[in-house]
């Protein structure tokens, strides 16, 4: 690729990223007030996922890549953030009240807890951009052919969208019984992996990330699976939900975490004595 294709691409990049910036962070302040109204900041989550479908459509319109990879990919982001925030509205949003994680935040922050909710709002906005730079990545890739990284990332992304949404309804089908209330789910992928949905979804960004990796630049595409996987494992994702989950159910979750592996699905503790 010659220094000037490079420079065009490179505009290109920057001059979308900045179209959708200031959109996704008004949907986000939008939001804000909604979660004011609600006394639920999940919304935020579905923000989440709605913000990054929106950034891969207007990067398929836009964008200069070839037609069929373009669309496909809007269409992969669309099926899985789509069916996410679906997942969220109805068992986090929707007549439920909010989340423990976000309750114990209002509480820690006290009387600034709505501006520094704004803020979080706003930097949950930045995230979805950051995070699409694979889809924009893939939208500017000229080439005509799907090549078989590309056949491989497709065959992946079918295996954790299909792995998600099992874990996603083993969980809702045992919360829907009462005699489940304040036990831990250990049935299905819940029984091999503490945050099976977690592993899942990551494997879904990993998915995002390979399909962009033959295209110009490419490379760039895999920091989003590798920030995914630190927010997963060191932030926003399983420290705050096994503190939530230890608060709620005790000793309970406590003998769950010595038993079950935190994230990769492995056979029990007590089953692979058995085997050996």
């Amino acid at each position: 690729m010659n220094p000037l294709t490079q420079l065009t691409l490179w505009q290109e990049c920057l001059q979308l990223l900045m179209q959708v910036l200031p959109i996704v962070c008004g949907m986000m302040a939008l939001l804000w007030v909604i979660q004011l109204l609600l006394r639920n900041a999940a919304v935020m989550q579905v923000g989440w996922s709605i913000g990054l479908v929106f950034c891969a459509g207007w990067y398929a319109f836009f964008g200069s890549g070839a037609f069929p990879r373009r669309w496909l990919l809007a269409l992969l982001v669309g099926i899985w953030g789509l069916r996410l925030a679906l997942h969220l509205l109805l068992n986090r949003v929707g007549g439920q009240t909010e989340d423990g994680r976000y309750a114990e935040v209002r509480q820690k922050w006290g009387a600034s807890s709505q501006w520094k909710l704004f803020l979080l709002f706003q930097a949950v906005a930045v995230s979805c951009v950051v995070l699409s730079i694979p889809f924009l990545i893939a939208c500017l890739n000229s080439d005509s052919d799907f090549n078989r990284v590309e056949k491989g990332a497709v065959l992946l992304w079918l295996i954790a969208t299909s792995g998600v949404t099992i874990a996603d309804m083993q969980l809702n089908r045992f919360r829907s019984k009462p005699e489940n209330q304040g036990q831990v789910c250990r049935e299905g992928l819940w029984s091999w992996s503490r945050h099976p949905n977690y592993f899942f979804e990551w494997l879904v960004w990993l998915s995002f990330g390979l399909f962009a990796l033959t295209a110009p630049f490419g490379a760039i595409g895999m920091i989003a699976p590798a920030l995914m996987l630190y927010l997963l494992l060191h932030l926003t994702g399983i420290p705050r939900a096994e503190e939530q989950a230890l608060r709620s159910r005790g000793d309970a979750y406590r003998q769950y975490q010595q038993e079950v592996s935190e994230l990769l699905p492995l056979p029990p503790k007590d089953s692979r004595r058995e085997l050996a």
